[in-house]
């Protein structure tokens, strides 16, 4: 690394084309922006800076601090706008200089100003669900320790380290000595930390260098500072420093480009954009974050100068070449080491939040609390009830519709373009390029959709199939214990999703024949694995249904129960499989699959069959003549480049053998499953995230797995619509008796009939096709 002294001698030009190429090293073309509240909890304030506004006398304000109902008022506004974060910005230690502001802390039963702080950051995460960070100024490391316990992440600018400066006469928490004494304690505390520079108020760029270096320090011992902020000065009307000249644009930008430089490629660097007249100079200059962006609350600290709105920011980055996305308080390289940055109090409510990188989620709409209760059964399962304030964002499951992704005009610029073009040039897309396009944003989706799209056309033409068959979930009692699954039971338990049950065989031959009677072609077998099941159970269920019924194909049985089957009965899986086929079975669904990489399953399912078993079993079902397909439950806890080697396992398998039909999505849905009620889960994926697995899966199979196919039950009418634009060309079966997705909260229903599907594929100018289980087509009368 270049030292502060060699980099202050190059050009401007020069510093920032440096700066820039070490931003797009380490962070890409992606830009962050943190869509929050700001809650002024005081004003008042014991230091004097020469530059501020914000701190005003007691005279000025109704009152010492805003009470409690009016923080929540503002947190609650913000929830439902669609924020993440709560920003608590306030002076410090106003008791030490106003007496009223020590008569209010009294009175409401405070001590002091940061333990109202604590209570109010407390009430916010309880109540909304942001997640809180304090901007409490220099504190002592007792105080940090207390916030830490309620906030997901602190601040505290460190300005300047020049101690003589005339802007910080009057100000004693603005001491060199105590400003880094905060930043190293906040490092020994394990507190995701947000510090910064304040550029113009009568330093020099050395004394920038300064800070700075001293900032990149702390970071090196302590890992802990997750952004610096650089600021530039601009002058007020009604401060001492109404006069000094506003901060030179050319000394801000090198400022910037001087801390992309001098701190570790790791630390993000963030310049506020309602303080420059030129955003994309901004960009330039080497920064990755917009830092707060608020659709609600002012700029408390620079009240004159309004936030850009965000179409305005997202236009400006993309007229840069890069992309938008939002994030949490915290940044992603510390929430997902939440053991070591987060209090447990904080872990749930930041993962609650997060996507699958660990930014925020993108969909519009309010996120809150949620808490599911015990409803009345419904046939062989219960409909999931929520209590609380209803989120309107879009989740898997729920029955508000995903935001409009598609159709929409596609861009892609650097990694994301490089892999799509040698895509189209005949390169097959590997791991690390497939993790590119999973974490494609903004234009690059559609981009990335667009190319799916032209592979499905090419490979199977513009006719959109489905299945009619229904599922038969023979019981719901299962010796695993998957810590997703909302279906099972313990043999004795009733607890979210109705009374454990176990169907007879006569009971279900008859619902096998009343499909048939409905025109079905399939039913599909699946269940929890009972305690009293041996291997045979299947073989004789199996054996009864294809004697009375022998059009009818049989797809069933995961690998999960072949496998456990084939274990309890001490046969060679290939003997017990070859016996199945010629008891009726035809193919396996690919469930059990979840996400095939151990590192996952550990987590999801830890006493499930492993990613190498799952893979063999299907192996073997293809080489004894059994075709299955393969699915991917996703959104759970799971990491994009999780996604990629899925993908990668399934494809070098259907190489192999030939023996996988199609690729299914099937997005995590999360209100009743265990791991959520128990705070160990995201809320499923993000619509961009199902459209990307969808449209990537089409990308990663082409040539080996023809056929992508939508699960209606748990992405909606509409959500459905748009994936046959991003490469899905199968809506799968009209699922008579769906449970599995219903039993984790799912509101879609059970079935969709003929009129259903068309209602989905003609405003697209699609043909519909009824097919067979294995691809075949089927001659049906149209109604």
């Amino acid at each position: 690394m270049s030292d502060g002294g060699g980099l202050t001698q190059l050009s401007t030009g020069q510093l920032l084309a440096r700066a820039r190429a070490v931003r797009d090293t380490t962070c890409g073309r992606r830009m962050t922006y943190s869509p929050k509240v700001f809650i002024p909890l005081t004003m008042l304030c014991r230091d004097r800076c020469g530059y501020c506004t914000f701190a005003h006398a007691p005279r000025e304000l109704p009152s010492a601090y805003l009470e409690l109902d009016e923080v929540l008022a503002i947190a609650s506004h913000g929830a439902q706008l669609g924020c993440h974060e709560a920003l608590f910005t306030l002076g410090e230690c106003p008791e030490a200089r106003y007496p009223s502001a020590q008569r209010w802390l009294t009175d409401h039963g405070y001590d002091s100003t940061v333990e109202y702080l604590v209570a109010a950051c407390r009430a916010v995460l309880d109540q909304t669900g942001l997640l809180p960070h304090a901007n409490a100024g220099a504190l002592a490391r007792d105080q940090l320790a207390a916030l830490r316990r309620v906030t997901a992440s602190q601040g505290m600018m460190i300005e300047s380290l020049r101690p003589d400066l005339a802007a910080h006469r009057g100000a004693p928490d603005k001491h060199p000595d105590r400003r880094l004494a905060t930043l190293h304690a906040a490092g020994e505390l394990g507190i995701a930390f947000t510090t910064g520079i304040l550029v113009g108020i009568g330093e020099t760029e050395t004394d920038r260098v300064v800070a700075l270096e001293a900032i990149a320090q702390a970071h090196r011992r302590y890992g802990h500072v997750q952004e610096v902020i650089v600021q530039n000065f601009l002058p007020k009307p009604g401060t001492a420093m109404r006069h000094v000249p506003r901060c030179p644009p050319e000394e801000h930008l090198r400022a910037i480009a001087l801390a992309r430089l001098l701190l570790p490629p790791e630390v993000h660097v963030q310049a506020p954009p309602n303080l420059t007249d030129d955003l994309g100079d901004l960009v330039a200059a080497g920064i990755d974050d917009w830092g707060g962006i608020s659709p609600l609350t002012a700029d408390h600290v620079n009240p004159e100068r309004p936030w850009p709105a965000l179409a305005q920011l997202r236009a400006a980055t993309e007229a840069a070449g890069h992309t938008l996305a939002p994030r949490l308080t915290i940044y992603p390289e510390y929430a997902r080491q939440p053991q070591h940055w987060l209090d447990q109090a904080l872990r749930f409510a930041v993962l609650d939040r997060a996507d699958a990188e660990g930014l925020g989620r993108d969909d519009p709409g309010a996120v809150f609390c949620e808490t599911a209760q015990q409803a009345v059964n419904v046939g062989d399962g219960a409909e999931v009830t929520l209590s609380g304030r209803r989120s309107t964002a879009w989740y898997s499951g729920t029955d508000v519709a995903p935001p409009l992704l598609l159709p929409a005009t596609p861009r892609a610029t650097g990694a994301v373009r490089e892999v799509l073009d040698g895509v189209r040039a005949g390169q097959r897309a590997e791991l690390e390029e497939l993790v590119t396009l999973l974490r494609a944003r903004g234009p690059e989706v559609a981009a990335v959709a667009a190319l799916a799209d032209e592979l499905r056309a090419a490979t199977i033409g513009d006719t959109v199939t489905y299945v009619v068959n229904r599922n038969i979930n023979y019981t719901n009692v299962c010796t695993f214990r998957c810590r997703f699954c909302g279906f099972s039971k313990g043999k004795l338990s009733l607890n979210l999703r109705g009374a454990p049950y176990l169907l007879d065989l006569p009971e279900i031959v008859a619902r096998v024949l009343e499909a048939q009677r409905k025109g079905a072609t399939e039913v599909c077998l699946q269940g929890g694995v009972h305690p009293s099941f041996d291997g045979d159970y299947y073989v004789m269920v199996c054996r009864a249904i294809h004697e009375a019924a022998p059009d009818i194909h049989i797809h069933g049985f995961t690998a999960l129960e072949v496998t456990e089957g084939a274990r309890r009965l001490g046969e060679p899986l290939a003997a017990y499989l070859t016996r199945l086929r010629e008891a009726g079975l035809r193919s396996l669904p690919g469930t059990a699959a979840e996400i095939l990489d151990d590192e996952v399953r550990a987590v999801l399912c830890p006493d499930k069959i492993t990613t190498a078993e799952w893979l063999e079993a299907h192996r073997v079902a293809h080489t004894v003549g059994l075709r299955s397909n393969v699915t991917m439950m996703f959104g759970a806890i799971e990491q994009p480049v999780h996604w990629a080697r899925h993908l990668v396992r399934a494809r070098d398998l259907q190489a192999q053998t030939g023996g996988f039909t199609e690729f299914v999505g099937l997005p995590f849905v999360h209100m009743a499953t265990p791991m959520y009620l128990k705070r160990a889960a995201r809320r499923g994926p993000t619509w961009r995230e199902v459209l990307l697995v969808h449209a990537v899966a089409r990308i990663a199979l082409h040539g080996l797995i023809d056929h992508v196919q939508a699960s209606w039950v748990k992405l909606g009418v509409s959500g459905a619509r748009q994936l046959l634009q991003a490469g899905v060309d199968d809506l799968g079966g009209t699922l008579m008796d769906e449970n599995i997705s219903r039993a984790a909260g799912a509101s879609h229903g059970q079935h969709l009939d003929q009129a259903g599907f068309r209602a989905i594929v003609e405003p697209l100018g699609r043909a519909l096709a009824q097919r067979t289980t294995l691809y075949e087509p089927v001659e049906i009368t149209t109604p």
